[in-house]
Protein backbone atom coordinates (compact mmCIF):
# COMPACT_ATOMS: atom_id res chain seq x y z
CA UNK A 1 0.00 0.00 0.00
CA UNK A 2 1.10 3.56 -0.70
CA UNK A 3 0.36 6.44 1.66
CA UNK A 4 0.14 10.17 1.08
CA UNK A 5 -0.66 13.36 2.95
CA UNK A 6 -4.23 14.56 3.10
CA UNK A 7 -3.82 17.80 1.19
CA UNK A 8 -1.95 20.45 3.17
CA UNK A 9 -2.21 18.50 6.43
CA UNK A 10 0.18 16.14 8.17
CA UNK A 11 -2.39 13.32 8.10
CA UNK A 12 -1.24 10.14 6.32
CA UNK A 13 -3.89 8.23 4.41
CA UNK A 14 -3.74 5.21 2.15
CA UNK A 15 -3.93 5.98 -1.57
CA UNK A 16 -7.22 4.11 -1.64
CA UNK A 17 -10.14 4.73 0.69
CA UNK A 18 -12.77 2.08 1.41
CA UNK A 19 -16.24 3.52 0.89
CA UNK A 20 -18.86 2.09 3.21
CA UNK A 21 -22.11 3.03 1.45
CA UNK A 22 -22.45 -0.63 0.49
CA UNK A 23 -22.58 -1.73 4.15
CA UNK A 24 -25.73 -1.68 6.23
CA UNK A 25 -29.29 -2.87 6.67
CA UNK A 26 -30.95 -3.14 3.24
CA UNK A 27 -34.36 -2.71 4.88
CA UNK A 28 -33.34 0.78 6.02
CA UNK A 29 -31.83 2.07 2.78
CA UNK A 30 -32.83 2.75 -0.80
CA UNK A 31 -30.31 0.24 -2.21
CA UNK A 32 -31.20 -3.46 -1.93
CA UNK A 33 -27.65 -4.55 -2.78
CA UNK A 34 -25.98 -3.44 0.46
CA UNK A 35 -24.05 -6.04 2.44
CA UNK A 36 -25.05 -7.29 5.88
CA UNK A 37 -22.76 -7.11 8.90
CA UNK A 38 -20.98 -10.42 8.39
CA UNK A 39 -20.24 -9.63 4.75
CA UNK A 40 -19.20 -6.08 5.62
CA UNK A 41 -16.74 -7.27 8.25
CA UNK A 42 -15.06 -9.48 5.66
CA UNK A 43 -14.59 -6.46 3.39
CA UNK A 44 -13.22 -4.31 6.19
CA UNK A 45 -10.85 -7.05 7.35
CA UNK A 46 -9.52 -7.48 3.82
CA UNK A 47 -9.00 -3.74 3.44
CA UNK A 48 -7.04 -3.56 6.69
CA UNK A 49 -4.90 -6.55 5.70
CA UNK A 50 -4.03 -4.81 2.44
CA UNK A 51 -2.92 -1.67 4.27
CA UNK A 52 -5.97 0.52 3.72
CA UNK A 53 -6.29 2.82 6.74
CA UNK A 54 -8.91 5.24 5.37
CA UNK A 55 -12.66 4.51 5.68
CA UNK A 56 -15.50 6.76 4.51
CA UNK A 57 -19.14 6.54 5.53
CA UNK A 58 -22.07 8.90 6.23
CA UNK A 59 -24.79 9.20 8.81
CA UNK A 60 -27.46 8.67 6.15
CA UNK A 61 -26.04 5.42 4.74
CA UNK A 62 -28.54 2.69 5.58
CA UNK A 63 -30.07 4.99 8.18
CA UNK A 64 -26.97 4.94 10.36
CA UNK A 65 -26.31 1.20 10.21
CA UNK A 66 -23.26 1.68 7.99
CA UNK A 67 -21.63 3.74 10.74
CA UNK A 68 -22.60 1.13 13.34
CA UNK A 69 -21.14 -1.77 11.38
CA UNK A 70 -17.94 0.10 10.54
CA UNK A 71 -17.44 1.17 14.13
CA UNK A 72 -17.89 -2.33 15.56
CA UNK A 73 -15.62 -3.89 12.96
CA UNK A 74 -12.77 -1.44 13.45
CA UNK A 75 -13.01 -1.72 17.21
CA UNK A 76 -12.65 -5.50 16.96
CA UNK A 77 -9.95 -5.56 14.28
CA UNK A 78 -7.53 -2.71 14.98
CA UNK A 79 -6.75 0.19 17.27
CA UNK A 80 -8.36 3.59 16.88
CA UNK A 81 -5.07 5.40 16.26
CA UNK A 82 -4.28 3.20 13.27
CA UNK A 83 -7.28 4.19 11.16
CA UNK A 84 -8.70 7.34 9.60
CA UNK A 85 -12.50 7.47 9.86
CA UNK A 86 -14.53 9.91 7.76
CA UNK A 87 -18.26 10.47 7.94
CA UNK A 88 -20.71 13.04 6.58
CA UNK A 89 -23.69 15.18 7.56
CA UNK A 90 -26.51 16.91 5.63
CA UNK A 91 -29.27 14.57 4.46
CA UNK A 92 -32.32 14.15 6.72
CA UNK A 93 -32.03 11.52 9.43
CA UNK A 94 -35.62 11.93 10.59
CA UNK A 95 -38.81 13.59 9.42
CA UNK A 96 -39.89 16.96 10.69
CA UNK A 97 -38.06 20.24 11.33
CA UNK A 98 -34.30 20.18 11.89
CA UNK A 99 -33.99 16.57 10.75
CA UNK A 100 -31.17 17.40 8.35
CA UNK A 101 -29.25 20.25 6.78
CA UNK A 102 -26.24 22.16 8.04
CA UNK A 103 -27.65 24.42 10.72
CA UNK A 104 -25.75 24.70 13.99
CA UNK A 105 -28.46 22.64 15.64
CA UNK A 106 -28.26 19.87 13.05
CA UNK A 107 -24.46 19.68 13.03
CA UNK A 108 -24.11 19.63 16.80
CA UNK A 109 -26.77 16.94 17.07
CA UNK A 110 -25.61 14.75 14.21
CA UNK A 111 -21.92 14.68 15.16
CA UNK A 112 -22.88 13.22 18.53
CA UNK A 113 -25.18 10.66 16.91
CA UNK A 114 -22.45 9.63 14.48
CA UNK A 115 -19.88 9.26 17.25
CA UNK A 116 -22.29 7.11 19.21
CA UNK A 117 -22.94 4.85 16.25
CA UNK A 118 -19.25 4.61 15.37
CA UNK A 119 -18.32 3.92 18.99
CA UNK A 120 -15.55 6.51 19.04
CA UNK A 121 -14.80 9.84 20.71
CA UNK A 122 -13.88 11.56 17.47
CA UNK A 123 -13.84 11.24 13.70
CA UNK A 124 -10.78 12.13 11.70
CA UNK A 125 -12.70 13.83 8.90
CA UNK A 126 -16.18 15.34 9.26
CA UNK A 127 -17.66 16.30 5.90
CA UNK A 128 -20.67 18.25 4.73
CA UNK A 129 -22.44 15.91 2.32
CA UNK A 130 -23.97 18.69 0.19
CA UNK A 131 -24.35 22.48 0.17
CA UNK A 132 -27.21 23.78 2.31
CA UNK A 133 -29.01 26.56 0.47
CA UNK A 134 -31.20 27.32 3.50
CA UNK A 135 -28.44 27.94 6.06
CA UNK A 136 -25.88 30.78 5.94
CA UNK A 137 -22.44 29.35 5.25
CA UNK A 138 -21.13 31.43 8.16
CA UNK A 139 -23.34 29.46 10.55
CA UNK A 140 -22.19 26.15 9.09
CA UNK A 141 -18.48 26.99 9.15
CA UNK A 142 -18.55 28.28 12.73
CA UNK A 143 -20.41 25.17 13.89
CA UNK A 144 -17.87 22.91 12.17
CA UNK A 145 -15.05 24.94 13.73
CA UNK A 146 -16.60 24.37 17.15
CA UNK A 147 -16.89 20.63 16.46
CA UNK A 148 -13.13 20.56 15.79
CA UNK A 149 -12.30 22.67 18.85
CA UNK A 150 -14.45 20.37 20.99
CA UNK A 151 -12.23 17.46 19.90
CA UNK A 152 -15.03 15.65 18.09
CA UNK A 153 -13.36 15.92 14.67
CA UNK A 154 -9.73 16.34 13.67
CA UNK A 155 -10.40 17.86 10.24
CA UNK A 156 -13.37 18.96 8.16
CA UNK A 157 -14.15 18.36 4.49
CA UNK A 158 -16.80 19.03 1.87
CA UNK A 159 -18.50 17.06 -0.88
CA UNK A 160 -20.30 17.56 -4.20
CA UNK A 161 -20.79 21.28 -4.70
CA UNK A 162 -19.94 24.00 -7.19
CA UNK A 163 -16.46 25.51 -7.11
CA UNK A 164 -17.84 28.97 -6.26
CA UNK A 165 -19.55 27.52 -3.21
CA UNK A 166 -16.40 25.78 -2.04
CA UNK A 167 -14.37 28.95 -2.55
CA UNK A 168 -16.94 30.94 -0.57
CA UNK A 169 -16.72 28.49 2.33
CA UNK A 170 -12.92 28.66 2.35
CA UNK A 171 -13.06 32.45 2.29
CA UNK A 172 -15.53 32.64 5.17
CA UNK A 173 -13.32 30.35 7.27
CA UNK A 174 -10.21 32.40 6.49
CA UNK A 175 -11.89 35.74 7.24
CA UNK A 176 -13.07 34.55 10.66
CA UNK A 177 -10.11 32.43 11.72
CA UNK A 178 -12.23 29.27 11.63
CA UNK A 179 -11.16 25.75 10.65
CA UNK A 180 -10.71 25.31 6.90
CA UNK A 181 -11.90 22.44 4.76
CA UNK A 182 -8.99 20.14 3.95
CA UNK A 183 -10.71 17.84 1.45
CA UNK A 184 -13.24 17.69 -1.36
CA UNK A 185 -15.16 14.46 -1.97
CA UNK A 186 -16.47 14.90 -5.48
CA UNK A 187 -17.78 12.93 -8.43
CA UNK A 188 -14.91 12.10 -10.79
CA UNK A 189 -14.13 9.24 -13.16
CA UNK A 190 -13.31 8.59 -16.81
CA UNK A 191 -16.91 9.10 -17.95
CA UNK A 192 -17.62 12.08 -15.66
CA UNK A 193 -14.87 14.69 -15.78
CA UNK A 194 -16.76 17.95 -15.26
CA UNK A 195 -14.78 18.59 -12.07
CA UNK A 196 -11.67 19.21 -14.18
CA UNK A 197 -13.10 22.57 -15.30
CA UNK A 198 -13.07 24.45 -11.99
CA UNK A 199 -13.03 22.26 -8.89
CA UNK A 200 -9.74 20.43 -9.48
CA UNK A 201 -7.78 23.61 -10.30
CA UNK A 202 -9.24 25.27 -7.19
CA UNK A 203 -8.28 22.33 -4.98
CA UNK A 204 -4.77 22.24 -6.43
CA UNK A 205 -4.30 25.96 -5.83
CA UNK A 206 -5.60 25.75 -2.25
CA UNK A 207 -3.81 22.53 -1.27
CA UNK A 208 -7.09 20.64 -0.86
CA UNK A 209 -7.13 16.84 -0.93
CA UNK A 210 -9.44 15.35 -3.57
CA UNK A 211 -11.06 12.05 -2.62
CA UNK A 212 -13.37 11.17 -5.53
CA UNK A 213 -16.45 9.03 -5.11
CA UNK A 214 -17.77 6.75 -7.86
CA UNK A 215 -14.26 6.35 -9.36
CA UNK A 216 -15.42 3.40 -11.46
CA UNK A 217 -18.77 4.92 -12.48
CA UNK A 218 -20.64 2.38 -10.38
CA UNK A 219 -18.78 -0.44 -12.12
CA UNK A 220 -19.51 0.65 -15.70
CA UNK A 221 -15.80 1.11 -16.37
CA UNK A 222 -14.92 -2.43 -15.29
CA UNK A 223 -17.30 -4.72 -17.17
CA UNK A 224 -18.58 -5.44 -20.66
CA UNK A 225 -21.16 -2.92 -21.81
CA UNK A 226 -23.91 -5.54 -22.03
CA UNK A 227 -23.11 -7.13 -18.66
CA UNK A 228 -25.45 -6.32 -15.79
CA UNK A 229 -25.34 -6.71 -12.02
CA UNK A 230 -27.89 -6.49 -9.23
CA UNK A 231 -26.70 -2.96 -8.57
CA UNK A 232 -26.86 -1.85 -12.20
CA UNK A 233 -30.40 -3.22 -12.46
CA UNK A 234 -31.71 -1.63 -9.26
CA UNK A 235 -29.60 1.48 -8.61
CA UNK A 236 -31.66 4.37 -9.96
CA UNK A 237 -29.05 6.90 -8.80
CA UNK A 238 -26.47 5.22 -11.04
CA UNK A 239 -28.84 5.31 -13.99
CA UNK A 240 -29.59 9.00 -13.45
CA UNK A 241 -25.85 9.74 -13.49
CA UNK A 242 -24.86 7.95 -16.67
CA UNK A 243 -27.73 6.75 -18.86
CA UNK A 244 -28.13 10.04 -20.74
CA UNK A 245 -24.63 9.82 -22.25
CA UNK A 246 -24.40 6.04 -22.53
CA UNK A 247 -23.67 5.94 -26.25
CA UNK A 248 -20.65 8.27 -25.95
CA UNK A 249 -19.47 6.76 -22.68
CA UNK A 250 -19.39 3.34 -24.29
CA UNK A 251 -16.44 4.41 -26.46
CA UNK A 252 -14.45 5.23 -23.32
CA UNK A 253 -15.36 1.95 -21.66
CA UNK A 254 -14.19 0.12 -24.75
CA UNK A 255 -10.83 1.92 -24.59
CA UNK A 256 -10.45 0.86 -20.95
CA UNK A 257 -11.06 -2.74 -22.01
CA UNK A 258 -8.62 -2.51 -24.92
CA UNK A 259 -5.78 -1.08 -22.83
CA UNK A 260 -6.42 -3.61 -20.07
CA UNK A 261 -6.12 -6.43 -22.60
CA UNK A 262 -2.92 -4.95 -24.03
CA UNK A 263 -1.42 -4.61 -20.55
CA UNK A 264 -2.71 -7.96 -19.31
CA UNK A 265 -4.41 -6.41 -16.27
CA UNK A 266 -8.00 -6.10 -15.02
CA UNK A 267 -9.96 -3.12 -16.29
CA UNK A 268 -10.18 -1.70 -12.78
CA UNK A 269 -6.40 -1.18 -12.87
CA UNK A 270 -6.67 1.02 -15.95
CA UNK A 271 -9.63 3.08 -14.70
CA UNK A 272 -8.04 3.71 -11.31
CA UNK A 273 -4.55 4.29 -12.67
CA UNK A 274 -6.00 7.10 -14.81
CA UNK A 275 -7.62 8.64 -11.72
CA UNK A 276 -4.55 8.24 -9.50
CA UNK A 277 -2.38 10.22 -11.92
CA UNK A 278 -4.89 13.08 -12.05
CA UNK A 279 -3.82 16.04 -9.91
CA UNK A 280 -4.62 16.68 -7.09
CA UNK A 281 -6.38 13.34 -6.48
CA UNK A 282 -5.38 11.93 -3.09
CA UNK A 283 -7.38 8.74 -2.56
CA UNK A 284 -10.28 7.47 -4.68
CA UNK A 285 -13.11 6.02 -2.61
CA UNK A 286 -13.64 2.39 -3.55
CA UNK A 287 -17.05 0.85 -2.99
CA UNK A 288 -16.98 -2.92 -2.61
CA UNK A 289 -19.58 -5.66 -2.67
CA UNK A 290 -17.08 -8.40 -3.54
CA UNK A 291 -13.61 -9.10 -2.15
CA UNK A 292 -12.17 -8.81 -5.65
CA UNK A 293 -13.31 -5.20 -5.79
CA UNK A 294 -10.80 -4.41 -3.04
CA UNK A 295 -7.95 -6.70 -4.03
CA UNK A 296 -8.12 -5.67 -7.69
CA UNK A 297 -8.21 -1.99 -6.75
CA UNK A 298 -4.96 -2.26 -4.81
CA UNK A 299 -3.26 -3.68 -7.88
CA UNK A 300 -3.92 -0.42 -9.72
CA UNK A 301 -1.27 1.30 -7.62
CA UNK A 302 1.47 -0.47 -9.55
CA UNK A 303 0.21 0.50 -13.03
CA UNK A 304 1.68 3.58 -14.71
CA UNK A 305 -0.15 4.66 -17.84
CA UNK A 306 1.73 6.16 -20.75
CA UNK A 307 0.87 9.57 -22.19
CA UNK A 308 -0.46 7.83 -25.30
CA UNK A 309 -2.73 5.59 -23.20
CA UNK A 310 -4.07 8.58 -21.28
CA UNK A 311 -4.87 10.32 -24.57
CA UNK A 312 -6.74 7.26 -25.79
CA UNK A 313 -8.77 7.13 -22.57
CA UNK A 314 -9.67 10.82 -22.70
CA UNK A 315 -10.21 11.54 -26.39
CA UNK A 316 -13.84 10.39 -26.62
CA UNK A 317 -15.10 12.37 -23.63
CA UNK A 318 -18.06 14.69 -24.17
CA UNK A 319 -19.49 17.27 -21.73
CA UNK A 320 -21.95 15.86 -19.22
CA UNK A 321 -24.76 17.45 -17.25
CA UNK A 322 -23.65 18.30 -13.72
CA UNK A 323 -24.31 15.43 -11.32
CA UNK A 324 -23.55 15.65 -7.62
CA UNK A 325 -23.80 19.35 -6.85
CA UNK A 326 -27.41 20.13 -6.02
Amino acid sequence: MEYTKMGNTGLDVSRLCLGCMSFGDAKRWVHPWVLDEEQSRTMIRTALDLGINFFDTANVYSDGTSEEMLGRALKDMTTRDEVVIATKVFFPMRTGPNGGGLSRKAIMSEIDHSLQRLGTDYVDLYQIHRWDYTTPIEETMEALHDVVKAGKARYIGASAMYAWQFQKALHVADMNGWTRFVSMQNHLNLIYREEEREMLPLCKEEGIAVIPYSPLASGRLTRDWTESTLRSETDQVQRSKYDATADKDRLIVEQVAAIATERGVPRIHVALAWLLQKQPVTAPIIGATKLSHITDAVGALSLQLTAEEITRLEEHYVPHAIVGAL
